[in-house]
Order: C-alpha cells, then structure tokens, then sequence
C-alpha cells in the first residue's frame, strides 16, 4: 500500500495482537513495523515519535535514529502527559510537557488511550517543525467516526460504538467506559473472518473480565462459518470465571436491539468491532450495515 512512498515522520503508539495471520509471531509483526523506524531500513521515515510505554516501544526506540520519545506513564521521555482532568462527558484536559516547555489541550475524545495519542501525535508535529500551540490547538475539534463515537438520541445511559477489533482495543474501551458511568457495562462483540483466529477467545475473556451484559455476535464473517467464530469468542468469554452474563445473537442487529433494551438509566453499553465501516461480509457478499444506524434506530424504537 506504500511503496514507493517516502515518510517525512513515523509514528509508534504501541504494539498488541493482531494481523497474526499475517505475521506468524509478534516478533514478526514488530519487525514489519520497524522497517519503518530502522535507519537501515529503505522505508525508514526521516524523522520518529516513539511511545515507550511498553517492551516493543522501547525496543522500536533502540532500533530508531534518534527518535523523539513519549510517555504517559511517568517514564522518562521528551514528551510527558500529566494525569488528565476528565469532565462527565468523557471530554479530557491535557498537559503536555515538551522539551521547550508545557502546553495545555483539551481532547474530546475520552480515554486513557487517546492521551496517549496526543502526546505521539504532538511529538510527531515537533518533529515536523510545527508549532506545538498550534498543533494541540486542533485537539479541540478532533472526531474520529466510529472510534469512541457516542449515539445519542436524548437516552439517560451511555451508547458507544467502537472499531475495538483485538483483545486489547477490547480492553482499553471497556475500562475507558466503565470510569464514566455509575451502572453497569454491556458489550456487543464479534470477530472478523478469515482473519487471526487465535485473538478470538482473547477478545471474549477481555469483554468478559469487564462488562456485566457480553453478547456474542457477528463481525465480518466472510467465508467462515459464523457459528464457529461465535464458538472461539463465547469459549473465551466463558472461560474468564466472572459474574458476567454471557449470550450468543447472531443476527447483528438483534444484538444491538438486545443490548439496548438491557440499558437502563446510569448504564453504558458498547458496540465494538466495525466502528465507522458500513459494511457486513459475510459469505463473499458485502451487506450494507452501520452500527451507529442500527444503535440509533434501536435507541429510537426503546423510546416510542
């Protein structure tokens, strides 16, 4: 999808399971990443940001030419985020600090995740010679479609849908929406065809581990048998040990009509899996379908 394509700035945020039916091991994975940040690389950017939150993080910054390094986690770095000041709606306030100094955000997007993003994307503008002022500046009108997108239809619980697609995109949204509401937590979950199968029970333990309501239903099936992929998330869902309520729909929709009848005031419930995609694959053929349609029609029938 790139070749040919030369990166001003390359950016590490993290690296999770996924594309493993791509890339046999995680190793494997980071390498392809790399080439990205390896000055021996061809592809290599001629600048880099690097979050070393994490194993691979620090290990990408060992591998980069003298990359810009971030944290949120209080390691140390060039560019540091304080603890964020979170408001009811989820909506953050931000202190970066730079190496020429600190600069205040305010960030729409809720999450510990998205702070995370923040930071590397500043980082990357430094490296680019942009002001940071005017850089974090635009924070204030950041939406991205699908990612930690809120459907309301005047509804007295949280709705949320999210591309949450491996276990720890599963994760980090689940925990995200647990600390911005005062009941309980449902999920609506799948995994993709023809994709990484082992990630599968993963994903089911994740949303399990964190949410009162798990319902189990399709994503992009594509050529496999949706009954099977359903069985590798419920396997790993019921294998996490919680007090969790565990079901199995199908039919997407239905599902999401399920979670949103389970709602009730103070609640939060999530739609992970396609986020912004208006699509549904499933044996070769492409069905239209949106979750953020599907959770507001159902918002809207709950109401009537």
């Amino acid at each position: 999808r790139t070749a040919g394509t030369h990166f001003a700035v390359a950016g590490f945020t993290n690296l999770s399971q996924d594309h493993l039916d791509f890339h046999p091991t995680m190793q494997e994975y980071f390498e392809a990443k790399a080439r990205f940040f390896d000055p021996a690389s061809p592809l290599a950017a001629g600048k880099s940001a690097i979050c070393v939150d994490d194993e691979w993080g620090r290990a990408m910054a060992e591998r980069a030419d003298h990359p810009l390094t971030v944290s949120t986690r209080g390691a140390q770095a060039d560019v540091t985020a304080a603890p964020a000041a979170v408001a009811p709606s989820g909506e953050q306030t931000i202190v970066l600090h730079l190496p020429g100094g600190e600069v205040t955000a305010r960030l729409p997007l809720p999450g510990d995740f998205n702070v995370a993003n923040a930071a590397l994307a500043t980082a990357m503008g430094l490296a680019a010679g942009v002001d940071p002022a005017a850089f974090t500046a635009g924070f204030a009108d950041v939406a991205v479609p699908g990612r930690m997108e809120r459907i309301d239809e005047g509804q007295d619980f949280l709705a949320v849908v999210d591309y949450a697609h491996k276990p720890a995109a599963v994760a980090a949204v689940l925990d995200t929406l647990r600390g911005q509401v005062t009941g309980r937590l449902g999920v609506v979950v799948g995994a993709g065809g023809d994709r990484d199968a082992s990630k599968r029970p993963i994903m089911g333990a994740e949303a399990a581990r964190r949410a009162d309501l798990v319902i189990v239903t399709d994503d992009n099936p594509r050529s496999e048998v949706p009954a099977v992929i359903r069985a590798a998330v419920l396997e790993g869902a019921r294998s996490a040990g919680t007090d969790a309520e565990i079901r199995e729909i199908g039919d997407r929709a239905a599902a999401i009509d399920a979670l949103i009848d389970w709602a009730r005031p103070g609640d939060g419930v999530v739609v992970a899996g396609k986020g912004h995609e208006v699509g549904q694959l499933i044996a070769g053929v492409d069905h239209h379908f949106d979750d953020r349609e599907e959770v507001r029609r159902s918002l809207k029938e709950k109401k009537q």
